[in-house]
């Protein structure tokens, strides 16, 4: 790469920064962003180009003269000269035979957070040597992302395609020809993460990327042989969800995009070969916004629900054509949604729905929503809510199975094909949980995935015509499952008579009757979360140090029913910890863990419910690991996503409204940030900085309050993540550091000081 010496100081300073623009080919804007650096006198260069995935590509020449810039990407023949005035910059894009007119504004690229808090890399890495010890499994054997993974079948059967990662740890999308098996890289994962990839067709894959972590989800499309490569949302600060596949209609599917207004989402029909886009309807009330919508298999809109006072739902169904009316005024908490439409019946109206309104665990009904009455119960459960079926396509859409998740997964034949596939099933891999990873439209492959608590995963192909089973992939073969801990499921009361479940991962020594340290790990979300049984790689990396792991679905988890999911609203940081609390005891209690060596970790509301608990329960713990958590309620409150804000009155009734004095009060009660004085045990922050729903102020709070207190606080932030971590790196970089931290303060009892020195 050559560099230019700038010819001019003053206008060198002024022409660093980010700028960004918009050039228009052929009626489509296309965003392009230009960071420029001053380094040693010296300019240097680079180009985002986010509608086609591509950003940091480093410019060969950067040259200022006179008030004339000119920079080039030689490799991809492009060049932009413009004349520098004040903020702006005006001049000519060229690529090819193309010369196009761009305009670039300024824009201030801003670190978010106050960086000066950030702990070293330096010292991180010192951290993270303390986790000294001869074993068998590194951090990386459980973090680093599989070689490949994400397999998946052509509708029709003729490719297969998945993930692979280089040496880079970049996760590119290949192609595999399964009659040849010739292989293509169809998308090449650059800088920003591939989030997801799917068949839209027999020719074409869809996929999604954001920045960064922001969330702000774009949709982009490839030919299976990598051509035709077109982003098909090019909105900045848009985010877009897929809707439906539509099978009946190879060339299209349905999305969601908040694209008219930046707290609502509105359905489009999109082509995924022209980009062209259609809004299917308008979502115009912001005050009582539509909050989800109903597609039949055709693409039609059939129904939806509407926000009415922020805490209602009016559930608008189309018995005519075009014509929705209310057949159900709910409340926010009740349920009642289409599950799928029964093709198989002459009335188009049946269709299956999932509802708790005459009980109190969800069950699935045959429902006519015409005539807005329920034809027959179709299945249910005693323990635990059931919402999950699965029906054939390529047999008139008969029922196969329901599905729901009790201490395991559980899956209930229903057709008496599924019946014997389901036998073949079990009896060929007895000790696993399976699940139907995918299958082809005429149904004669299928992909079977298998784990259990000590298998991360492992693929089988299935072949109905030779009834085959062979052997596709093992996610991760480094991990061997004797090797892996035993999760067990286990059930207690609470201090005020509930019933709880929740799971426990024991380390081996624990099973000989040695008392070990403990690692309490709340969940996230809260509501409608829990915990569930199988691989868990944080819990297994734990346990090959020695430290078992307690999961608890504490009151306000999700799959219980409706009574238990209720009883912890307005009680996120009170009765919801105190169930946490129970859990400790409880395993305390049966002899497998030392009270003395308790350590709490979690993210999210996992990370608040850590911050919590060294508040709550000074004592209890011997440290803890906050990862992207609330700290104080107050600013989560206010800094929520644009999108989550027509919910913000559900969210008041799940968490707690400072509009009503008495909350208020809890509110700082609960808020750790008020509370830091209780602290006496060390902690370490983990954050990602472009994190849209726990601002990264939620940490910076926490760790400014505590480092004014004298403590060490170590604190890992990351610039190129959000809630949450999903780069390889930087996962691996923050168990690392988690597991010095471990070292020092939990593995000795002496050594859980938090104060420096």
């Amino acid at each position: 790469m050559l560099l230019f010496m700038s010819f001019n100081q003053s206008y060198g300073q002024e022409v660093t920064g980010t700028w960004k623009g918009k050039v228009s080919v052929q009626g489509t804007e296309i965003p392009l962003v230009f960071h420029i650096e001053k380094t040693g006198g010296v300019l240097a260069a680079t180009m985002d180009s986010p509608s086609q995935g591509a950003t940091g590509l480093p410019l060969d020449t950067v040259i200022l003269e006179n008030n004339q810039l000119t920079l080039e990407f030689k490799q991809a023949g492009i060049k932009y000269t413009a004349a520098l005035e004040e903020k702006k910059l005006n001049g000519t894009f060229y690529q090819g035979e193309m010369e196009l007119p761009l305009q670039m504004e300024k824009s201030e690229k801003t670190i978010p957070g106050n960086p000066e808090l950030v702990t070293s890399e330096e010292e991180l890495v010192k951290l993270s040597n303390l986790d000294k010890g001869d074993y068998k499994y590194s951090v990386e054997d459980y973090f680093a992302r599989p070689k490949a993974r994400t397999f998946r079948f052509s509708p029709n059967g003729k490719f297969m395609s998945y993930r692979e990662k280089d040496e880079n740890k970049k996760n590119h999308i290949y192609v595999k020809e399964i009659a040849t098996d010739k292989v293509t890289r169809v998308i090449e994962e650059k800088e920003e993460l591939i989030r997801g990839y799917g068949w839209a067709n027999n020719n074409r894959l869809v996929y999604v990327m954001d920045k960064g972590g922001n969330e702000d989800y774009h949709l982009f499309a490839v030919n299976i042989d990598g051509t035709e490569r077109k982003e098909l949302t090019p909105f900045e600060g848009v985010q877009v969800n897929i809707l439906e596949s539509l099978k009946e209609d190879e060339d299209h599917i349905i999305i969601s995009m908040n694209k008219n207004n930046k707290q609502i989402f509105e359905p489009y029909k999109i082509n995924i070969v022209t980009g062209e886009i259609k809004q299917l309807f308008k979502n115009e009330d912001v005050q009582n916004p539509i909050a989800g919508y109903t597609f039949d298999k055709d693409g039609n809109l059939r129904g939806y629900g509407k926000i009415r006072d922020g805490v209602n739902i009016d559930f608008y169904y189309a018995k005519e054509d075009g014509n929705y009316q209310i057949i159900k005024k709910l409340n926010w908490k009740d349920t009642f949604s289409i599950l799928n439409f029964d093709y198989s019946t002459e009335n188009p109206h049946d269709a299956y729905v999932v509802s708790n309104l005459e009980s109190d665990k969800s069950q699935i009904y045959l429902y006519d929503l015409k005539a807005d009455k329920v034809i027959k119960k179709l299945f249910s459960n005693d323990k635990y809510d059931v919402s999950n079926l699965s029906v054939s396509r390529k047999r008139g859409y008969e029922l196969d199975y329901w599905s729901y998740e009790g201490e395991k997964n559980v899956i209930v034949p229903v057709s008496d094909y599924y019946k014997k596939l389901h036998t073949k099933i079990v009896a060929k891999f007895p000790d696993h949980q399976y699940s139907i990873a995918d299958k082809t439209d005429e149904e004669d492959k299928y992909l079977i995935f298998l784990q259990s608590d000590k298998l991360y995963g492992v693929y089988y192909s299935y072949d109905v015509k030779s009834d085959e089973f062979k052997l596709l992939y093992n996610l991760m073969p480094q991990l061997k499952e004797n090797d892996m801990a035993e999760m067990r499921a286990i059930t207690f009361k609470s201090r005020d008579g509930l019933t709880i479940h929740g799971y426990i991962t024991l380390p081996k020594e624990a099973l000989s009757g040695k008392k070990v340290p403990l690692i309490v790990n709340p969940h996230g979300g809260p509501q409608g979360i829990r915990d569930s049984w199988g691989f868990n790689p944080e819990a297994q990396l734990f346990a090959s140090r020695g430290y078992a792991t307690l999961q608890v679905n504490f009151r306000i988890s999700g799959g219980y029913g409706r009574e238990f999911l209720e009883s912890g609203f307005k009680q996120i940081g009170r009765k919801a910890m105190d169930d946490v609390e129970d859990g400790l005891q409880y395993v305390i209690d049966q002899g497998w863990v030392d009270k003395d060596r308790v350590a709490i970790y979690g993210g999210s509301h996992g990370g608040y419910a850590v911050l919590r608990g060294l508040t709550k329960t000074p004592d209890l713990y011997a440290c803890g690991v906050d990862y992207v958590g609330v700290s104080n309620i107050f600013t989560f409150m206010k800094t929520i996503p644009p999108y989550w804000k027509p919910y913000l009155k559900i969210i008041k009734e799940i968490w707690y409204d400072e509009d009503i004095a008495e909350e208020k009060e809890i509110m700082k009660e609960v808020s750790p940030v008020y509370q830091i004085d209780k602290i006496k045990k060390p902690l370490f922050v983990v954050q990602g900085a472009n994190d849209p729903r726990v601002n990264i102020d939620e940490s910076d709070q926490i760790v400014k309050a505590l480092r004014e207190k004298g403590f060490d606080v170590p604190y890992m932030v990351r610039y190129d993540e959000g809630h949450g971590f999903g780069k390889e790196e930087n996962s691996v970089a923050m168990y690392k550091a988690m597991m010095g931290f471990y070292a020092k303060h939990l593995a000795q009892k002496e050594d859980n000081k938090p104060v420096k020195g």
